[in-house]
């Protein structure tokens, strides 16, 4: 066994092989760029290197440095993670000729299964069912289109050398190819380097499920049954569980039997993930075929361990050692059920757009960490630390097990409900929704989910207007009681030498303003009043939160303060309502309009118009990218363009003015 390993990545996985490498005895070393200097991996590994800038093409993405890294401090073996270099036949093959090992497949089998055209053409010589496509190496615009329009629509234009749901089109007309595909070209060459696309049969209520393969240098091959990655956005997955719902053990030998012949085609070594489009027939019955094989571990790789009871990526650093399979095919068994929830730094409610800023509240469930247990978290932050445009967007999964789904489905919206972010927009809250929707409580899955549970997925609010208002008089309240000690006439907790008192708040909640008046009674009773609701206000803090009634009502809340934004977490769901400092706003002036600025930190890839076009409300104007993903950014109103501000490649702040428009 390796006695020192480097990890070739940043963030919850580098952290995640940390650990079993710990366990196992083994030293681990951590790079790190700019941005990561101060980073949760990089202090969790016994050693560190810096690598280079912040951007991952100054860094992460430099296999040259890394494999001096690896061999300036002694490593024997690289674990390149997921993303980055995980799939880079080129590094690989670099790995090995430098003496070191590289933890995944031979370079060989990446190149195999690297471009999805070519794996597809290896595949059907395997006998692995495919999706109907073209697979072709022509990539002219005009014959990619033809053969759209043969295929019939609708169509998914995908990135040959993509994962990770980028470089990926959904095309529903023939007059929207090439748009799309033009769009599909731009974001693939950014993130892959590679330009080259497939077009595949969009198949009806699909779902998307996954078998977890491992091989090892002796010949043998396992598969540790399903994953389902059903739930998604922007081809991104957001849930993923395993076992499949529904699934009978008749397909899951299928399924598992056809993704072993894939990785024996291919010679596999290591952990690996044949990916498999589900197609669910009007007679309930399904049929699978090929999609892609993603060769390296899988982010969703904690759901196998929880349902298995095994450590992957200690399977990982065993077989790239040179040891045989832990376990044979016979030997494997599914026990209960598991849920991952990805965490990320985006808004649901504004097209899932990326979110950037500092994790100033991080508060998780209680868990196990990088163990099996009920509920575990992988993450690669600590509260205090800032997400930036660099990276995925990502900051944790939750990862829940139970004896039935309906356990696990349970624990996990109780899990969430206990996470509380402040300081950047996340999904959590989205989740809990997703997590109790009647498509996903009773697995009527399919990736087109979430835009058919719409109506129950966004714009809810599951704590009201008065019981917000209530937590956020009640956190302020507090804060004043605990400065015990100050002058009582400079205070603002309502003590007086004579007379009854009364005070006023205001409000902004979802963007409607709102007043209130609290009346602090001779006895120290206090009274709210808000709008047409009114009541005595009860509060208590404890070690849960703050215990409050008022108007009927009764919940516990914890409450934290972003300057005037306070953020409530209750059990029922969390929300955010805006406590004006009258004081501070006074004599504010109103902003200016006609200005159109970047609604996150990115590049400027393309503007749309020039100065002097006449533009409509919610035509595209430019596209930046940000988090590895491209965003259109539209007019707000009808008017003129006046002056473009930036060039195409331009880096440009959260904020920042990208254009100016006359209205």
């Amino acid at each position: 066994m390796f006695k020192k390993i480097l990890i070739a990545n940043r963030g919850e996985i580098a952290c995640r092989v940390a650990a079993t490498a710990r366990r196992m005895a083994i030293q681990s070393v951590a790079v790190y760029s700019d941005a990561d200097a101060g980073a949760k991996h990089v202090g969790f590994c016994d050693e560190a290197v810096h690598i280079g800038g912040s951007a991952p093409k100054d860094s992460y993405l430099r296999w040259e440095r890394i494999i001096e890294a690896a061999k300036a401090t002694g490593a024997e073996a690289i674990h390149p993670g997921y993303g980055f270099l995980s799939e880079n036949e080129e590094f690989a093959q670099a790995c090995a000729t430098a003496g070191l090992v590289f933890i995944g497949p031979p370079a060989s089998a990446i190149k195999a299964m690297g471009l999805k055209a070519e794996s597809k053409q290896l595949m059907e010589k395997a006998g692995v069912p495919l999706v109907p496509g073209y697979h072709g190496s022509d990539q002219d615009p005009a014959l990619l289109k033809r053969e759209a329009d043969r295929i019939g629509y609708p169509v998914l234009i995908k990135a040959s050398a993509g994962g990770g749901g980028k470089g990926m089109r959904a095309v529903d007309k023939s007059e929207d190819f090439e748009a799309a595909l033009a769009s599909c070209k731009r974001e693939a060459i950014n993130s892959f380097g590679d330009d080259a696309v497939l077009v595949e049969k969009y198949a009806q209520r699909p779902r998307h499920i996954e078998i977890q393969v491992f091989g090892d240098t002796h010949g043998n091959y396992v598969y540790l049954f399903e994953r389902d990655c059903s739930v998604q956005r922007r081809h991104q997955k957001v849930l993923e569980e395993a076992p499949a719902p529904g699934m009978t053990e008749a397909m899951r030998q299928q399924m598992g039997e056809a993704a072993v012949a894939a990785a024996r085609a291919v010679n596999y070594v290591g952990a690996g993930t044949v990916e498999f489009i589900v197609e669910q027939r009007s007679d309930g019955s399904m049929n699978f075929f090929f999609m892609e094989m993603n060769t390296r571990l899988q982010v969703e790789h904690p759901v196998t361990e929880a349902i298995t009871g095994l450590d992957l990526v200690e399977w990982q650093l065993r077989v790239a050692s040179g040891e045989k399979l832990p376990l044979a095919q016979e030997q494997l068994r599914i026990n209960g059920h598991a849920i991952e929830a990805r965490i990320c730094a985006e808004t649901p409610d504004n097209n899932f757009l990326p979110a950037t800023g500092s994790l100033h509240v991080y508060k998780k469930p209680a868990h196990t960490a990088f163990e099996r247990g009920q509920v575990r978290v992988d993450d690669g932050v600590r509260e205090g630390d800032a997400i930036s445009p660099y990276y995925d967007s990502m900051v944790a999964k939750l990862i829940v097990h139970g004896a039935t789904r309906e356990e696990a489905l349970a624990r996990l919206d109780d899990a969430l409900a206990q996470t509380r972010i402040v300081g950047l927009s996340t999904n959590v809250q989205f989740l809990r929704y997703v997590v109790r929707s009647p498509s996903f409580a009773k697995a009527n899955l399919d990736t087109a989910l979430i835009q058919r549970e719409e109506a129950v997925l966004f714009k809810q609010e599951p704590v009201g207007l008065a019981m917000a208002a209530a937590a956020a008089v009640a956190r302020q309240l507090l804060d004043e009681r605990a400065l015990a000690g100050a002058d009582p006439f400079s205070r603002r907790d309502g003590w007086r030498s004579h007379g009854v008192v009364q005070r006023r708040f205001e409000f902004e909640f979802h963007g409607e303003p709102a007043k209130a008046a609290l009346t602090y009674g001779h006895d120290g009773a206090l009274h709210l009043a808000l709008g047409d609701v009114a009541g005595p206000l009860l509060f208590t803090e404890t070690a849960q939160g703050i215990e409050i009634q008022f108007a009927g009502q009764r919940m516990t809340a914890a409450v934290y303060a972003q300057g005037e934004l306070d953020h409530v977490f209750t059990a029922r769901g969390a929300t955010q309502i805006l406590s004006i400092d009258l004081l501070a706003h006074a004599g504010e002036a109103q902003a200016e309009g006609g200005r159109l600025t970047a609604p996150m930190p990115g590049k400027v890839v393309s503007f749309a118009v020039k100065a002097g076009d006449k533009v409509s409300k919610g035509q595209p104007l430019a596209v930046m990218e940000a988090m590895k993903m491209e965003h259109t950014i539209a007019a707000p109103a009808d008017g003129t363009v006046q002056e473009l501000l930036y060039a195409p490649g331009d880096q440009v702040n959260e904020g920042a003015e990208l254009l100016k428009i006359a209205v």
